[in-house]
């Protein structure tokens, strides 16, 4: 998958999803989230791929909603891309959010597979949003982010809302969303908003580093960890117990985890085939 405003490569059991839209700072069109979605829908299907990032090109991680097409009422929206292209009630507008940008939170979701973003700039209201709904984040150390909604008079129409509090605490997530402010990477390094803050010109090796090191463990492992932490989060102890139990079940049957052991056993590095 190649289209002009997102590009999407599998090398080595890591997909990379790149934001392609540098000159409008990577904010949002219709044809960028088709393809996010279809390259989210990819990662989840495909055995293949084991670790996805996302990035972006150009000077921008992502400036989120297009304030021009905003104020014509169209949202995030450009002329000519829909037959949806003018929005002239609230419940059109509820229903456009809900069927285009949230599809890809909801397909996220689906996901399996851990889902690094490598921010290597200006992460503003969704763009900001996108990096909070990825597993990880690696921040470039001249990154910036701002859920900047509020400065417009609207809400966080993407996730901001639900991720934010859930990685930096309620009071603090209120406060960057009450007042819009940008904070830069060491801050949100600080706060727990990214994981790691990086020079800007060793982005995407530390990234590949922590992508390729999660891709070189047993998969299916890999995948119900991730699984289990968010099912965990919303569950009472007991049910978390249960439900990581199960997962124990799948795990001991599978080639990997002989091949695991046996690794340990040998003090070499495991070959993991994903079954």
């Amino acid at each position: 998958m190649a289209l002009e405003h997102l590009l999407f490569e599998v090398k080595d059991g890591i997909a990379t999803i790149i934001l392609n839209r540098p000159e409008a700072r990577n904010a949002f069109s219709i044809p960028m989230i088709e393809a996010w979605v279809q390259a989210l829908e990819e990662c989840r299907d495909r055995t293949d791929i084991r670790v996805v990032v996302l990035t972006a090109n150009g000077r921008a991680f992502c400036a989120g909603g297009d304030v021009k097409a905003m104020r014509e009422g169209r949202g995030f929206l450009e002329p000519g891309e829909s037959e949806l292209d003018t929005y002239s009630t609230g419940l059109a507008r509820k229903n456009s959010l809900w069927k285009l940008i949230q599809r890809v939170p909801l397909t996220l979701e689906q996901v399996d597979k851990p889902v690094i973003a490598a921010v290597n700039g200006d992460a503003i209201g969704a763009g900001c949003d996108m990096a909070l709904m990825c597993d990880l984040r690696v921040a470039a150390d001249t990154a910036r982010f701002a859920e900047a909604y509020v400065k417009l008079g609207i809400v966080p129409g993407d996730g901001g809302a639900y991720y934010l509090p859930r990685l930096v605490g309620m009071p603090k997530a209120l406060e960057l969303l009450l007042t819009g402010d940008m904070i830069d990477a060491q801050e949100a390094l600080r706060i727990g908003m990214v994981n790691r803050v990086v020079s800007a010109d060793q982005l995407l090796e530390e990234t590949y580093r922590l992508a390729r090191k999660i891709a070189d463990q047993p998969p299916v492992a890999v995948q119900l960890i991730k699984r289990a932490a968010y099912q965990s989060a919303t569950a009472d102890l007991r049910t978390a117990l249960d439900l990581v139990s199960s997962h124990m079940a799948v795990v001991t049957e599978t080639e990997d985890h002989q091949e695991a052991v046996q690794a340990l056993l040998e003090k070499r590095p495991g070959v993991y085939k994903g079954r």
